[in-house]
């Protein structure tokens, strides 16, 4: 699709949505309802469409190798500008071209550093790569034989041979006639008549004879270059780049005083990459600071296993939702699928690259995308308790359950665009699909779903709607557990802590504390031991090594010491040539990298408490803030813990988990808070803690269907998703269910200790919280 039909389509959305806000209830409005999404799907679907060639696949699936490339100052007085950063992009490009393949991304990241990814790199070609790309650039200036090709013709006739001191190079460049490229033999010297390293300066600019270059040496470059221009006047002289003839430039007159000018009918673009060139970028050294490689069978594998996962758990949440509420959780199954090709079709649209972690979002959104629902529908059993008509009974349920809905999918957005701001790699791709994921969930549940129920009651199609009540009332004191449920809790930090503690550097991946990780795939069942005696003759023989198995293949990997996984590479393929093992994947991260990292996570994490205790302070009272960030915290540390007490290891993707983890913490605390809000603006009856474990019971039902409807689809991801995203889905899964333990039996008790240890009342709770509650605009 062309962007000015792009942009008429979103602009037609937008003029759409607003109709639809600006009317009222009526046939008006579902029928601008049912344009929004049947444009909104068909737009998607011909965004998608063909999926292998619409969706951009990220190395982790399509397989490959990428490095992060680090430029290094020598020179204090000679910092690493925007201009130098990208000088060097186009010379690392130069040498990427050199590898083939399918459209490789090079592209700076930062002020210093530049990453490059290239799909389909053969394991065989990883170190020839790695060569490539951290070696520094060489500028030469070397002379063209000076006899006007005389010599080179006769070379070609046979009645002269190339004399010792030169060579023939080709050189490649534009015909001025057609600007089609030529190849022009010349006869250069090998050896540089004067190096790169005494340019200061150059820049293109357009003059009287078209565009022009200008060069600058040093004080000992113009002196020399004073000399060869007067001796060579007339002759050509090459300005050579790793090898490759740049230029062959005809020498006018003698130039000293060190500036010169080069002509020659260039092109805008032309002259402004010989003035590049000259700036002798790279001249500085690089070097390589992250690299990951993924071989393509082990990409399809993950692939193929997720999409599996993601089949299995959206299947299994479809048939539970409509089981439980029959017509109702079918229209809920169908805001499902529809919220599922618009978050494709988003993805598909921004282009935004689908990596592993991206999948993981999407499946962890189908969880999510049924919460909204299942709210809207715990208050229509509710209002239908209480003797409403259907009708009436629909209006209310999503007018109440709205705050709900906009309180906790808000807080879920603001660990997602913190994640995405400050996150790098895969991690991003899970917030852009968590993000997207529920905007999309928003639309189909509060308009579509809303739209397509209300037609159904409105034309009297559906006169009585019936919900299966598996989990009915209680009247729990979940309060008067709280003190319990804090010493278990305690318990299991401490347990937590202490393992973390004890195990030191082994909690962490190659990601955070640097080194190399090396995944080796084999046919056959995989001795560990034998593994660990063949790594004993090169001192690796305490390296952590871990198993899985996936699609029918047994796999391995050894993390060790950074600049080690060659050496063991070549060291097991010698000691187990029966194993017939293959290099599935690669990744090399510097230790100061994995600083950065570490760093970085724990500022997206703050940043993320932060933002939900203002965003929870504004729309309740500080008491709630509390309650709900202590519940964050309590959640991540007993999830981090969990982890070191299964003795796995914290990895850049982790973060994207916990991540996810605090804001679905919050959206489960959100909701009981929303319930407990109500009951006190309503001015019900009874002290606090009775009115608090009342909302609680109320929401109960709620909980525990949205935690099993969220658990389903990640189970499977664990399940059924391969090795790569295992501890991924793990995290989550403890997560979901500490998150909603806490929910009940920290987050609500610590509102009501804290109310308590500062003298509050129940009028004085009640008075703050209706002054905050503004209600936010219902959607329809």
């Amino acid at each position: 699709m062309s962007p000015a039909f792009t942009f008429f389509i979103g602009l037609l959305l937008l003029i759409l949505f607003g109709w639809y806000f600006a009317t009222d209830y009526g046939l008006r409005k579902r029928l601008l309802a049912a344009l929004l999404a049947a444009m909104l799907v068909a737009f998607s679907i011909v965004t998608i469409w063909p999926p292998e060639k619409k969706i951009a696949l990220g190395l982790d699936i399509k397989g490959g190798t990428s490095f992060l490339i680090k430029l290094q100052q020598v020179d204090k007085d000679k910092p690493i500008t925007s201009g130098l950063l990208d000088q060097a992009v186009e010379v690392i490009r130069k040498r990427v071209d050199y590898f083939g393949g399918g459209e490789p991304i090079i592209s700076p990241v930062g002020q210093d550093r530049i990453l490059v990814q290239i799909p389909g790199l053969d394991t065989a070609k990883i170190q020839e790569a790695r060569d490539q790309l951290s070696r520094v650039a060489k500028l030469e200036f070397r002379l063209v034989y000076p006899d006007n090709g005389e010599r080179l013709r006769a070379i070609d006739n046979g009645t002269e041979v190339v004399p010792p001191e030169y060579k023939i190079e080709n050189y490649k460049h534009a015909a001025e006639e057609d600007e089609k490229t030529t190849v022009e033999r010349l006869l250069v010297k090998k050896k540089a008549d004067l190096g790169g390293d005494r340019v200061s300066g150059s820049n293109a600019y357009y003059g009287n004879e078209g565009w022009t270059v200008q060069l600058k040496f040093d004080s000992e470059g113009a002196k020399k270059f004073g000399q060869i221009t007067e001796q060579y006047k007339g002759h050509r002289f090459a300005i050579v780049l790793d090898g490759i003839i740049q230029s062959a430039p005809v020498i006018r007159d003698a130039i000293y005083g060190g500036d010169a000018v080069i002509t020659g009918h260039f092109a805008e673009k032309e002259a402004r990459g010989l003035a590049s060139v000259l700036e002798n970028p790279l001249q500085t050294p690089v070097s390589i600071e992250e690299e990951r490689s993924v071989s393509p069978t082990l990409g399809a594998d993950s692939i193929k296993a997720s999409i599996l996962a993601g089949l299995v758990g959206l299947a299994i949440t479809l048939v539970c939702v409509a089981i439980y509420y029959r017509f109702a959780g079918i229209i809920a199954c169908l805001a499902l699928l529809v919220n599922i090709v618009l978050l494709i079709g988003a993805l598909t649209m921004f282009r935004f690259v689908l990596t592993l972690p991206g999948i993981a979002g999407i499946i962890l959104t189908i969880g999510l995308a049924v919460d909204a629902s299942v709210l809207v529908y715990e208050r229509l059993r509710e209002e239908l308790a209480l003797g409403k008509s259907l009708k009436i009974a629909i209006q209310a349920a999503y007018e109440k359950a709205f705050s709900s809905i906009f309180d906790a999918n808000i807080t879920t957005l603001i660990t997602a665009v913190i994640l995405f701001l400050r996150a790098s790699g895969p991690v991003k791709g899970f917030a852009i699909s968590l993000t997207l994921g529920i905007l999309a969930s928003l639309f189909t549940a509060l308009i579509v779903g809303r739209n397509i129920f209300e037609f159904f009651v409105d034309t009297g199609r559906v006169k009585k709607i019936s919900m299966l009540h598996l989990i009915s009332s209680q009247n729990i004191n979940f309060l008067g557990k709280g003190f319990l449920a804090c010493m278990c809790s305690l318990a299991l930090i401490i347990a937590g802590a202490t393992s973390f503690y004890v195990r030191g550097e082994k909690n962490f991946g190659v990601d955070f504390r640097g080194g190399d990780l090396i995944t080796l795939s084999s046919p056959q069942t995989i001795d560990v031991g034998q593994v660990r005696s063949a790594l004993q003759p090169i001192n690796l023989a305490d390296a952590s090594i871990q198993e899985s198995n996936q699609g029918g293949k047994n796999y391995i990997t050894v993390r060790t010491p950074l600049h080690t996984s060659d050496a063991v590479e070549k060291q097991i393929m010698t000691a187990m040539p029966q194993a017939q093992f293959k290099v599935e994947g690669a990744e090399r991260v510097g230790a100061l990298v994995g600083g950065e990292l570490a760093r970085n996570s724990l500022i997206a994490l703050g940043l993320g408490i932060f933002g939900i205790l203002v965003f929870v302070w504004l729309r309740f009272e500080l008491s709630f803030a509390v309650g709900a960030i202590v519940a964050l915290v309590h959640d991540v540390t007993i999830t981090v813990g969990m982890f070191s007490l299964l003795h796995r290891e914290l990895t850049l993707t982790m973060v994207g988990a916990v991540l996810t983890i605090a804001g679905y913490s919050i959206n489960d605390t959100i909701v009981v808070y929303d319930r407990i809000r109500e009951g006190l603006a309503s001015g019900r009856k009874g002290s606090i803690e009775q009115i608090m474990n009342e909302s609680i019971n109320q929401t109960l039902s709620r909980t525990i269907l949205t935690s099993t409807v969220t658990l389903i689809p990640i189970l499977c991801l664990f399940l059924f998703g391969g090795a790569v995203l295992r501890d991924f889905s793990l995290a989550i899964i403890i997560g979901v269910v500490v998150g909603t333990y806490s929910s009940i039996f920290i987050a609500s008790p610590i509102v009501l200790w804290w109310t308590r240890a500062r003298g509050g009342s129940k009028t004085s709770l009640q008075r703050e919280i209706t002054s905050k509650q503004t209600k936010p605009a219902t959607a329809s």
